[in-house]
């Protein structure tokens, strides 16, 4: 098995659980969106791991699963908003990435390149955790809501940070 193919049955349960974005939250349906996200997040350690071991690291593969994480980040936004288990602020969670790369169409300096961080991906994991523990029905809203809120905070800092560098960058060329 691929990193891609790992990284494609990610995005099969980001799938699953976007399909639960119109359904009740009762909570078999909580735990089933619990239990899928947290498998996607399990094996978007495996996939990098997988990439790496296997020598198999590709720009493809890493836009992929970018991809993927920024997808699931935005139904499981979706899913906290929809099942009043935070505010309508959640949904910035799930915008951020693509808001930031809209802003790349408009200031040329924004849509620079990135380099991968360890801040970067332990962000990302810490956002994926905060809004499945948001999602989860033993979770009450305040507390969901609590948890969502801390998830977007350290999320819009790490964008913050990224911005900086990338004009930074532009700058001083």
């Amino acid at each position: 098995m691929t990193p891609n193919h790992v990284t494609a049955v990610r995005a099969l349960l980001v799938a699953v659980l976007a399909g639960l974005i119109l359904v009740a939250p009762a909570p078999p349906v909580a735990w089933t969106a619990v239990i899928a996200a947290t498998i996607a997040a399990v094996l978007d350690g495996v996939d990098g791991w997988l990439a790496r071991r296997k020598s198999m690291v590709t720009a493809v593969g890493a836009r992929f699963d970018t991809e993927v994480d920024a997808l699931l980040i935005l139904v499981l936004a979706i899913l906290a908003w929809r099942w009043s288990k935070a505010g309508w602020w959640v949904l910035m969670s799930g915008l951020l990435r693509y808001l930031f790369v809209a802003a790349g169409w408009l200031w040329a300096w924004t849509g620079g390149p990135l380099t991968p961080t360890r801040r970067g991906r332990v962000i990302c994991v810490v956002q994926i955790v905060a809004l499945i523990v948001a999602v989860a029905p033993i979770i009450p809203p305040p507390l969901s809501a609590a948890a969502a809120a801390a998830g977007l905070l350290v999320l819009a800092c790490s964008f913050l940070v990224d911005t900086i560098r990338l004009w930074r960058n532009a700058r001083s060329t």
